[in-house]
């Protein structure tokens, strides 16, 4: 599994949702619950999966997120801060409340992992890379929900090899921590050090 990034039109082409939240205005502005915040939640699942465990290979697994990092997540496509040619749009079609009801749903699901091919040697390789560079924010070998960063652990890898192009080219800004060890690990090993820990983390089931 080579670090080859995905054409941005293949990385979004499943991202139409099959409804909107208007028909949830009538709503309370509170958190949903119960059937209302299923049927909210279900249009994110014709893309994202059942209960948000993705089928991928494109497009991420949303279940079992942390909840802070969800709401981050969206609020940053809402307001065009994270690049994208599809959900950019989506999350303006929703309030803060419905964002907030979705991370409240989508985090109580269990994050499932995709099983998916993988290099052993370079995944053995990527586990010492991850362990140096990205294990401090990614914890748990990229397990851990409690870091509010993210899944990487089982996420499918061509949805992963995607968003580090994006941040290694800059389309997409990462936070100082992260931006400072992405440049180390490319100075030190460039696209072959990614290439491994995409192999890694997809070789965690």
């Amino acid at each position: 599994m080579a670090f080859t990034p995905l054409p941005k039109a293949l990385a979004t082409a499943g991202l139409v949702m099959l409804g909107t939240s208007a028909a949830f205005a009538a709503d309370s502005p509170a958190l949903l619950t119960g059937a209302s915040a299923t049927m909210l939640a279900n249009t994110c699942m014709g893309c994202h999966g059942p209960d948000g465990a993705s089928h991928g290979p494109a497009t991420p697994t949303i279940a079992g997120l942390s909840k802070d990092y969800f709401v981050d997540v969206m609020q940053g496509f809402k307001s065009g801060e994270i690049p994208s040619t599809i959900m950019n749009r989506i999350a303006n079609g929703y309030s803060d409340d419905e964002i907030k009801t979705l991370a409240d749903y989508f985090g109580n699901k269990p994050f499932v992992k995709a099983n998916q091919n993988f290099k052993p040697k370079l995944a053995r390789r990527g586990a010492k890379l991850h362990d140096k560079y990205c294990e401090k924010c990614h914890g748990n070998g990229g397990q851990s929900a409690e870091d509010d960063a993210g899944i990487l652990a089982g996420q499918w890898a061509p949805y992963i090899s995607w968003a580090l192009a994006d941040f290694i080219s800059g389309h997409r800004e990462a936070p100082r921590k992260m931006k400072k060890r992405i440049e180390k690990l490319l100075l030190k090993k460039g696209a072959a050090g990614f290439d491994a820990l995409v192999n890694f983390y997809a070789s965690q089931r």
